[in-house]
């Protein structure tokens, strides 16, 4: 993905308001299934790491990343922004 994309997506999710949020429980398999439903529905999401979750929101990026088999768009803080391009694309990428 390249930079281009990133802050096109970026731009599109900032007025999103965060759809999950990834508490005390981390991360469990429950929350990554979570996330890659949203991601199959959406094909963009925001999630919000609240404060009382131990993990780093960068690492917690990489493996929700990994796990769904998407992009990590933006760390901002404690929000994360995910895309994944679903089969018939709704969001159209620049070149």
């Amino acid at each position: 993905m390249t930079n281009k994309q990133r802050a096109y997506l970026s731009k599109l999710a900032v007025n999103e308001k965060p759809i999950l949020e990834l508490g005390k429980a981390n991360l469990t398999p429950e929350f990554t299934a979570a996330v890659a439903e949203a991601l199959a529905a959406r094909e963009l999401v925001k999630i919000s790491i609240l404060k009382n979750c131990v993990e780093d929101p960068n690492e917690v990026a990489a493996v929700i990343a990994e796990r769904t088999h998407s992009e990590v768009v933006r760390v901002i803080g404690r929000k994360i922004i995910f895309y994944k391009a679903a089969k018939k694309p709704k969001i159209e990428l620049p070149k």
